[in-house]
């Protein structure tokens, strides 16, 4: 049984047949190609693991029946990105929801980590989705219709190093995007989660036993209620009603007392 909050195949604001996920293969994009197969869409899977894809594919096709192509690319790389925009422009076989959720973090604090996994990480966060959400919304618009989401952080709205920066960019381009887009068709959202049960801290070898049990998210729950918002025609989802609060109060308190609030409860990696 679904959600009350959740979307229905017939409530998505378009007929989408295809979504294509970067960062298919774990945490919140493993839990997006599980939702959107399980609504009957068609999936383009795409991260840097051929093996790990081919193994999710595979079950997605066989557990709901739906078409599941595999795209191996590493989007801290040209060439990784490259590939990625060369499928989002196929007009043969168009792609009507591109989730941008690729993305890591960086253990350490600014200085500390070498300067070319810093550049890595705006390769990723910033450079990746700004190309790859121009691919995908020049034929969208054409076709008057799609949708895309940026998966960015409530570290956003903290000033805390380089991983919240991306984020923060990943907010503002795509409102942005979204206002320039307005009337098109074409529907654009960050998505701004909190701390989310999944791979992301454990692969940055960041500890998480200072971050309260309450604060911890469920990414089924968490994309359900993104879809929701993407539905309703927000440019911006932070999908629970506890990091709703920390955000406003982020917003409206000073950047220097969040900053301080946001290094003492271990907060400086960001959160997903």
């Amino acid at each position: 049984m679904r959600t009350a909050d959740a979307v229905s195949p017939g409530n998505y604001p378009w007929a989408m047949t295809t979504a294509l996920i970067t960062g298919s293969t774990a945490g919140i994009g493993a839990a997006f190609a599980r939702r959107l197969a399980a609504d009957g869409h068609n999936l383009v899977l795409v991260a840097r693991d051929t093996k790990r894809l081919r193994e999710q594919a595979t079950e997605l096709h066989d557990r709901h029946g739906i078409e599941a192509e595999v795209l191996t690319a590493d989007l801290a790389e040209d060439a990784g990105i490259e590939a990625v925009a060369a499928r989002l422009e196929d007009r043969r076989n168009p792609v009507d929801l591109l989730v941008n959720n690729a993305g890591f973090g960086n253990k350490g604090r600014f200085l500390d980590v070498p300067m070319a996994d810093e550049l890595r990480m705006l390769k990723v966060h910033c450079e990746a989705v700004l190309r790859l959400t121009a691919a995908a919304a020049e034929g969208m618009r054409e076709r008057g219709r799609g949708g895309v989401v940026n998966v960015a952080s409530v570290a956003a709205f903290v000033p805390r190093g380089t991983y919240g920066a991306s984020k923060s960019w990943v907010v503002q381009f795509t409102q942005g995007a979204a206002r320039d887009l307005a009337g098109s068709g074409v529907r654009l959202m960050a998505l701004a989660p909190g701390f989310v049960r999944t791979e992301f801290h454990e692969r940055a070898g960041m500890g998480t036993d200072n971050i309260p049990g309450w604060m911890w998210l469920d990414a089924d729950k968490l994309v359900a209620a993104a879809l929701a918002d993407l539905a309703r025609g927000k440019t911006l989802s932070v999908p629970d009603p506890r990091y709703k609060v920390l955000t406003g109060l982020a917003r409206v308190a000073p950047r220097g007392l969040v900053g301080g609030i946001s290094s003492k409860t271990g907060r400086k990696y960001g959160p997903q």
